[in-house]
């Protein structure tokens, strides 16, 4: 297989992969199931558990106990030949409280296999994998972070032999850094790889990283199962009813943000005026002039005689 035969389309036609929808697309699906095996075992080598062989895709119902999450979550949850349940969530904008917002869901899928009458020595290990296209542990300089149960003193696991909790954290902004600073090297580990193909495309900024494309065909050319995954990315790129429903997701997603952010904006100016106001109000209480106030407050002096009466 050649480079030309991995490009079939412009590069800026491919799908931005941190959009959970075309990651769900690639990674949820059963025709995919070898991809997303390969590319969970390239993730949790870092912990040095055994190799995931069979995964079973579930509904992942549980995610959506509040209503507006129901429209913000596509998420993706399996269940292991070892009974583990995995829930890996891609996060294009920031989310808030996004470590207590692990920690419940994380939680609610670890609860989920115990039936009544069982014990709890059936609950097996619950793994969650966050991917973040943001910083979100700013004073940690590694893009793949990971979490478990510890005593505080001896650093000992708790459960260490089942190990129930852990929880990854990717940052892709992170990734990004490292691999333009020449800090990774792609050829001795499978995980940058499969980062690189997420990263590769930024749909915010409209932007592909040739850099990163180019070395991934390169790459492509060696390994089978990203060769595979560029196949598919570039099928399911050429789709119109997926183009249709991924941008939608997008603009979804990015007028969800720009709405908390206006919504945020528009506390802090009226936080602002209230504030201007009170000080006005106290000036007036303590008989300074209308117009030293309207000065000192930039109020209109209508404003200013309105609070007058007011008082």
């Amino acid at each position: 297989m050649n480079k030309k035969a991995l490009r079939r389309i412009p590069l800026e036609k491919l799908l931005d992969l941190k959009v959970d929808f075309a990651f769900k697309q690639l990674f949820g699906s059963e025709q995919n199931k070898h991809i997303t095996v390969v590319f969970l075992n390239a993730i949790l080598q870092k912990t040095g558990r055994d190799n995931v062989q069979e995964i079973f895709f579930k509904n992942n119902e549980f995610s959506g106990e509040f209503e507006e999450d129901k429209q913000s979550r596509l998420d993706i949850v399996v269940k292991t030949q070892l009974g583990e349940y995995i829930n890996i969530e891609m996060q294009l904008t920031q989310k808030e409280s996004m470590f207590k917002r692990t920690l419940y869901y994380w939680a609610g899928l670890y609860r989920v296999p115990l039936k009544k009458g069982q014990g709890y020595n059936t609950l097996n290990s619950t793994i969650t994998i966050n991917i973040c296209n943001y910083t979100l542990i700013a004073d940690n300089p590694h893009y793949h972070s990971t979490y478990h149960l510890y005593e505080d003193s001896t650093q000992q696991r708790l459960l260490h032999k089942d190990d129930v909790l852990e929880i990854h954290f990717i940052e892709i902004n992170k990734f990004l850094e490292a691999w333009f600073a020449e800090k990774i090297a792609p050829l001795d580990d499978i995980l940058v790889r499969w980062l690189m193909l997420l990263g590769a495309v930024d749909a915010r900024k409209h932007h592909v990283y040739n850099q990163i494309y180019k070395e991934l065909e390169e790459l492509a050319m060696k390994d089978k199962n990203l060769r595979q995954a560029f196949s598919a990315w570039e099928e399911l790129s050429q789709t119109p009813e997926s183009r249709i429903a991924y941008e939608s997701r997008l603009k979804y997603i990015l007028d969800e943000e720009a709405g908390k952010q206006d919504a945020h904006a528009a506390g802090y100016k009226e936080g602002i005026e209230q504030g201007i106001e009170q000080t006005a109000i106290n000036m007036l209480k303590k008989g300074f002039a209308d117009a030293i106030i309207a000065e000192v407050t930039a109020l209109p002096l209508e404003k200013i005689r309105q609070l007058r009466k007011q008082r």
